[in-house]
């Protein structure tokens, strides 16, 4: 990205702010003048008090002189205070404001986005978030750097340059060519350090996501003592990010001692034109303090430019990777138009779908959910069933294939629409930070608080809220994993959907637990269309639907008796269960 194209991306979010910028730009102008009274007061002084020196006058003579110097500069230091004040204020002002709307645009960005941009590799949630706050804190000290640093900077020294060239053509012509050359070791800098920059980004975004991971997998780490490995992973990324840096600042130091050099080169060159034109008479005294100040002036750009520059190139560098997510215009969620009543028969034709890392989870698989009645999916781990609900959910678009609901294909359906006609509760459900009443109320924002307990009760969890001392003002991270399925299971209540998938909705329950569950999950059931992924016999043997996959393929469907009787993947299945539960030793003990 270069910094035309940057610019040209940034514009929208500066456009709403034009009346800030306006104001910005009426004070640089006003202090690019007002910040070259110092060079014309200087030689005035020093002409008029050799003058007065020559013509042996003494105090007395000149304290006009020094009153009148007195009172410029003090007005000129009131008048260059106020302006630094707006410049400061107005551009702060705008960085802060174009910061909110850039963290804005890219939450809802990201929210529009298709499930698989979250699984592909290089979406993982630490490097996103790395890459997102990289981009963001860039792009507005870049705000910050154009019109609190550079702007003022640059505009003094267009308006001492204009001054010097009006002085004299020549040593005009001295500060003018030190520029370009200046400018030319910038760019070569910014060309060389371009790819050190992308790979410190990347090093970062690895770093955020290993912390990230590390966290997550502590107990894991600690429970095989691993501690000492991990460790050393992070430390090879250190290192690298060391080595990287190392050489970065290396690159960066010799480029600024040349530009050092050349700047100072141009102060040589204009302290020896401008005595040479005193000497020859041509000048006063006075005009060679004036050229070194005006000089002064155009040059400090170049003397902030070191560190202004690399600032902008870093934007660049992680502005690119900010504008990659703002910009995925091919991951932005599909969406149909079509709201039709929706009784919840879906129907699958010849569907496959392949994850974004290649894997194919679903292989010609058709079937038919029938309304107001529950299917059960059946099959190993990785048989595809839960890809299966993402597909009917539209979390994932199908590779090929098409997919009805109602006679409608599921991809002109309105996502929003659709999506509030299904309840869907997970094995592990997330659970926000925030109360038990708000994640509870998650399900139906404005719920009553009234609504929200009948729904607790519903799933058997109101009792045991009661039970803290804070009741449904309490933190629903403190729960249990039991409990925290039973908030997830109101939120389903309380949405009330038409539609209701279950992904081992009891997996992490106690028996008991268990029951309670089932018996208002059989009450939510009635005259809705269930579809159920189980590994809990009781959740499946009396559906009236069970299909069985294996492998990502369709491979029998029936009724419990019917499919048992095939002596097929459901008969082993199944038997395996039960074996599992030592059904004969319970049977036993039940006798």
């Amino acid at each position: 990205m270069t910094i035309t194209e940057l610019f040209r991306q940034t514009r929208p979010y500066v456009r709403p702010y034009r009346p800030l910028l306006l104001a910005t730009l009426a004070l640089t102008a006003v202090g690019s003048f007002a910040a070259q009274v110092n060079a014309w007061i200087l030689r005035y002084t020093v002409d008029n008090i050799n003058a007065l020196t020559e013509a042996h006058k003494t105090l007395k003579d000149g304290i006009d002189l020094l009153v009148f110097i007195s009172l410029v500069l003090i007005g000129k230091e009131l008048v260059y205070a106020i302006v630094q004040f707006g410049q400061k204020f107005y551009g702060e002002k705008l960085r802060i404001y174009i910061s909110r709307d850039l963290a804005q645009t890219i939450v809802e960005r990201i929210l529009s986005y298709r499930m698989a941009f979250y699984t592909a590799p290089e979406n993982e949630s630490g490097k996103l978030q790395t890459r997102i706050d990289l981009g963001i804190s860039s792009l507005t000290r870049l705000v910050q750097n154009f019109f609190v640093d550079i702007m003022p900077l640059f505009a003094n020294s267009i308006v001492a340059l204009a001054f010097m060239f009006n002085a004299n053509f020549y040593v005009g012509l001295v500060g003018l060519a030190i520029l370009p050359i200046y400018f030319y070791i910038s760019q070569l800098q910014a060309r060389k350090l371009g790819g050190f920059r992308r790979k410190m980004r990347t090093y970062r975004e690895n770093k955020s996501n290993g912390i990230i991971s590390l966290i997550d997998s502590i107990t894991v780490i600690k429970s095989f003592v691993r501690e000492p490995f991990e460790a050393e992973k992070h430390k090879d990324l250190q290192f690298s990010m060391t080595q990287n840096l190392m050489q970065t600042r290396q690159l960066s130091f010799v480029f600024d001692s040349v530009k050092g050099f050349v700047e100072q080169f141009g102060v040589v060159i204009i302290i020896i034109l401008t005595s040479y034109f005193v000497l020859n008479g041509n000048m006063t005294i006075g005009t060679i303090m004036f050229h070194i100040l005006l000089f002064n002036n155009v040059s400090a750009p170049i003397r902030q430019l070191h560190r202004i520059y690399d600032e902008v190139n870093d934007a660049l560098i992680n502005a690119e990777g900010y504008f990659e997510i703002v910009q995925s215009e091919s991951e932005v969620e599909q969406s149909g138009s079509l709201r039709p009543t929706i009784d919840g028969q879906f129907e699958l034709r010849n569907v496959n779908f392949h994850y974004p890392n290649g894997t194919q989870a679903l292989k010609e698989v058709s079937m038919k959910m029938e309304p107001n009645k529950i299917t059960a999916l059946v099959g190993l781990s990785g048989a595809g069933k839960s890809t299966l609900i993402n597909l009917l959910d539209k979390f994932y678009e199908p590779s090929s294939g098409e997919i009805y609901l109602d006679g409608t294909n599921l991809s002109a359906i309105d996502t929003e629409y659709l999506r509030s006609k299904i309840g869907l509760v997970l094995q592990k459900n997330h659970i926000f930070k925030g109360t038990i009443a708000e994640n509870i109320g998650y399900g139906k924002l404005g719920a009553t608080q009234a609504e929200i307990e009948t729904a607790a009760k519903q799933a058997y969890i109101h009792d045991q809220i009661m039970l803290s001392p804070k009741g449904y003002e309490t933190s629903a991270q403190q729960l249990s994993g039991g409990q925290q399925q039973r908030i997830a299971i109101a939120r389903l209540f309380l949405k009330d959907p038409a539609i209701i998938f279950l992904d081992e909705p009891t997996a992490n329950l106690d028996a008991i637990a268990t029951e309670q569950i089932r018996k208002s999950l059989d009450a939510i059931k009635k005259d809705r269309t269930v579809i159920i992924i189980s590994h809990s016999i009781s959740q499946i043997i009396d559906a009236d639907n069970i299909v069985v996959m294996d492998n990502g393929r369709v491979v029998e469907e029936g009724l419990h008796d019917e499919l048992y009787d095939k002596q097929g993947t459901y008969h082993d299945i199944f038997s395996a269960m039960a074996n599992s539960l030592n059904i004969e030793k319970i049977a036993r003990t039940m006798n």
